[in-house]
């Protein structure tokens, strides 16, 4: 099943090894024997899973908060913050995954280069961040169908909504990844369209309008809305949650039929995403919603309004709270889904190498992992906070957990490269032998490591001044969590901190199912696609 694959420079991983038995049938059919998934997403999934998957009520309903904490600068900064930080993630990823695209991703790559105990405790932190977003994506759809119709009780709605995805995910791979890759499209296309609104609105252009709206809510109520620092701070857990998805990518890698080809590609589009999605969001909703809305910082079900439809209402278009809300409703169709998918693989990936109980890494003959789908979808029921707390404070609440827990999952990345390049060099390999090589390393790997620790304990700082003793324990609980998990595991496990020079660091790569439909052009050479024939937009991605 892997490749032969030893010391290959740039030219030899152009040239497919002629030894390696490798299924050309071109069926979604293939099964991955380590991990029992299914390979059938294509290259187009995980592309679009790149650009605008996992996106939902996280970035168009939490921006509310985060907008009204710290105003538009504060937005901007930590949404620029915080993607350099995915950036670096990232491109630390793409090197790891494009050579070891199996099952568990930088988890089974902890293990790898780190310590089997490490691996543990980024698993769990990692699946703790998909059941928080899960239930933030619940409380949402549910809290919009109660906004519609309070005939059906929210608990009632939760129901519906936990059934019904949990039928679509036993489907398997292949519905979820084109499912995903028309609803990421609608997100796209969604979002495009209120740019061009925000333009116009900024302009003056609206009917009715008396004069152009400019940048009218920076002056007042101001661009930190009278927070200055301490909203940039309670800014970057909310960004954090926002931008949690970006790694799925390699989570995906293992159900994709060409990793060598789809991993690089959806890594470098990933910039695309930050540049045009993240920060395109966050100048449009400081321009064009007021920092101050009370609609951003209510309790009921109206506090689920994001900026989007704060600024159509503001307009003049009250009827634009429906228009918005269906918006929501699609986006959380893609991120429900996404997150069900994400930490079901996640269990599935850490029972099969003996981090979470046994039971949980049993597929059907689909691929499907059905127990590691129903818990992770069980904690979904966290949703249900927001009937004794509010939907706005039980979606905080749970947001700092899923925010926290992206800062030690991506510090953890950073520190795998680390350890990764540690042992490539020691072990005699050069840079030239990877197919996808890290932009400024070792720079951007320590930047990642030292960024994550700072932002995982500044997050909290507002917590200290007033102290809010409920706040500051949801704040950093998980900070303790991650230590004790590793090193009980490693006390009654005896688990060994791996040295360089005894890192494996051949085992576990995989040819492209679609090996013998390869043209020249998708042939991955030295971690840029060698591409003959390049429009001008290969050419704008080639360079990132």
């Amino acid at each position: 099943m892997f490749g032969k694959q030893t010391h290959q420079d740039a030219a030899s991983l152009a040239a497919w090894p002629e030894d390696e038995n490798v299924d050309a049938t071109h069926t979604d059919d293939k099964i991955d024997p380590d991990s029992g998934v299914k390979r059938g997403l294509k290259n187009r999934h995980l592309s679009m899973m790149a650009l605008a998957g996992i996106i939902g009520p996280g970035l168009l309903v939490g921006s509310g908060g985060a907008l009204s904490n710290g105003g538009p600068a504060s937005l901007i900064i930590g949404f620029g913050v915080i993607g350099i930080v995915a950036f670096s993630i990232m491109q630390s990823l793409g090197e790891m995954t494009t050579l070891y695209p199996g099952g568990g991703a930088f988890i089974s790559l902890a293990d790898r280069v780190v310590d089997k105990a490490f691996a543990v405790a980024v698993g769990w932190s990692y699946w703790i961040i998909w059941v928080a977003v899960l239930a933030n994506e619940y409380n949402v759809i549910s809290s919009i169908f109660v906004y519609w119709s309070d005939k059906v009780p929210l608990w009632g709605y939760f129901l519906i909504f936990w059934f019904a995805f949990l039928a679509f995910q036993l489907l398997g791979v292949a519905a979820f990844g084109e499912a995903e890759f028309w609803l990421a499209l609608v997100k796209l296309l969604g979002l495009t369209a209120y740019f061009i609104f925000g333009i116009v609105y900024a302009s003056g252009g609206l009917i009715g309008q008396d004069e152009p709206l400019g940048f009218r809510y920076w002056r007042n109520p101001g661009a930190f809305n009278g927070n200055g620092f301490r909203g940039v701070a309670t800014v970057f857990v909310f960004c954090s949650t926002f931008y949690a998805g970006c790694e799925s990518v390699a989570v995906a890698a293992t159900e994709t039929r060409n990793p060598r080809v789809a991993v690089p590609q959806a890594i470098r589009q990933v910039f695309i995403r930050i540049i045009f999605i993240y920060m395109g969001s966050a100048f449009f909703f400081g321009l064009t919603c007021p920092a101050n809305a009370s609609g951003l910082v209510d309790g009921g079900a109206r506090a689920l309004q994001s900026p989007m439809t704060v600024a159509l209402q503001t307009a003049g278009w009250e009827g634009g709270v429906n228009l918005i809300n269906a918006f929501i409703f699609i986006t959380c169709l893609s991120a429900i889904n996404s997150s069900i998918y994400i930490g079901s693989r996640t269990l599935l990936y850490m029972a099969k190498s003996g981090k979470a109980p046994a039971f949980l890494g049993k597929t059907d003959k689909r691929g499907v992992p059905i127990f590691a789908l129903l818990l992770t979808n069980a904690f979904g029921a966290l949703a249900m906070m927001n009937i004794s707390t509010g939907a706005s404070k039980a979606y905080s609440y749970i947001v700092n957990l899923s925010g926290v827990s992206t800062f030690l999952v991506w510090g953890s990345i950073s520190f795998i490269h680390i350890r990764f390049r540690t042992a490539w060099h020691v072990q005699g390999r050069t840079r030239a032998d990877l197919p996808f090589k890290s932009l400024w390393y070792p720079w951007i790997a320590y930047f990642g490591l030292a960024a994550n620790i700072f932002l995982a304990f500044v997050q909290g700082w507002t917590t200290l001044s007033p102290f809010n003793a409920g706040n500051f324990v949801d704040a950093y609980i998980l900070l303790p969590l991650f230590p004790i998990v590793y090193f009980v595991f490693k006390f009654v496990n005896k688990t060994h901190f791996k040295r360089a020079y005894e890192i494996d660091l051949d085992s576990g790569r995989r040819t492209d199912l679609d090996k013998s439909g390869m043209v020249a052009e998708d042939v991955e050479t030295d971690g840029v696609m060698a591409r003959p024939r390049q429009s001008l937009w290969k050419k704008m991605t080639r360079s990132l």
